[in-house]
């Protein structure tokens, strides 16, 4: 499965990094980055709902490496220094879907010395929304999201067999324990067959509600270990086929427990399917 990143909302890159075999980061390179100095590479846009989130949340949350804010300029004249990691906000296609979707991630790179931007080590790289959608779908979310790449770092780190290209499809086992939890979902990241509680409850058996944007961020802040919430990713109604992730995570420990996407046609709409729930229930 191959991802290309292309020219980025906060840097000029061209590159292609990728789940295929060849690019696939090393057991070392984890054990470098906890070595380096992470630098924020921040959007361009200051007034972005991510800056000012991410800037909260790396304050609050992040304990893996001593960390700074940069710019696009100063990204572009560092890349290449093994002393730094990167957090950055990319934009992907994958070739296979044979689509123009573009998506953004949330991706941890590692500095190399005489390296292409393309084949950085690319260590954890996150869906979070698809190009044309606005950062408010996804930046009260970013403290899941970035509690999760540490933890990821970490397993990989500990448990190097599991670097695999589809490293995150080993979170799956997770779904065994959701029959305890209470699934958030968002109303407007549900398809038509399941957007009521009458029409999820046919389909899943474990306490589910339709929530708010707040009450999932408000969930994550108090880290609500009850709690398992959706990240969705796709096009909004914009007109591109697009591929939709669905990704549960929990509010506690952003710990992921489903992670899969399914291609939008006519029959798999954009958002959480009834088949999606049935997996989670099995």
């Amino acid at each position: 499965m191959m991802k290309t990143i292309l020219m980025t909302v906060c840097c000029l890159l061209l590159v292609h990094l990728a789940f295929a075999k060849e690019h696939l980061p090393a057991a070392h390179d984890y054990q470098a980055l906890l070595k380096t100095k992470t630098l924020v590479v921040m959007d361009a846009n200051p007034m972005s709902d991510f800056n000012f989130k991410i800037k909260e949340v790396m304050e609050s949350v992040w304990t893996l490496t001593d960390f700074e804010f940069i710019t696009n300029k100063e990204f572009e004249a560092k890349k290449h220094n093994p002393s730094y990691s990167f957090l950055l906000t990319t934009v992907a296609t994958f070739s296979a879907d044979r689509t123009k979707a573009r998506y953004n991630f949330l991706s941890l790179l590692l500095g190399q010395p005489n390296t292409e931007v393309k084949d950085l080590p690319d260590l954890c790289s996150l869906p979070l929304s698809y190009l044309r959608v606005d950062d408010t779908r996804y930046a009260y979310k970013l403290e899941a999201f970035i509690r999760f790449i540490q933890d990821h770092v970490h397993l990989m780190s500990e448990r190097p067999e599991l670097i695999k290209a589809n490293a995150f499809k080993y979170y799956n086992k997770n779904v065994k324990s959701l029959e305890d939890k209470t699934l958030y979902l968002v109303k407007e990241d549900l398809t038509p067959e399941i957007n009521t509680l009458a029409k999820l409850k046919k389909t899943y058996p474990y306490k589910v509600q339709i929530v708010t944007q707040e009450e999932v961020e408000d969930a994550i802040g108090r880290k609500d270990d009850t709690v398992v919430f959706m990240h969705k990713v796709g096009p909004e109604g914009t007109k591109y086929k697009a591929r939709c992730y669905k990704i549960l995570i929990g509010a506690d420990s952003s710990v992921f427990y489903y992670f899969d996407y399914h291609m939008i046609n006519s029959k798999n709409r954009d958002g959480l399917l009834e088949k999606d729930l049935k997996k989670m229930a099995s």
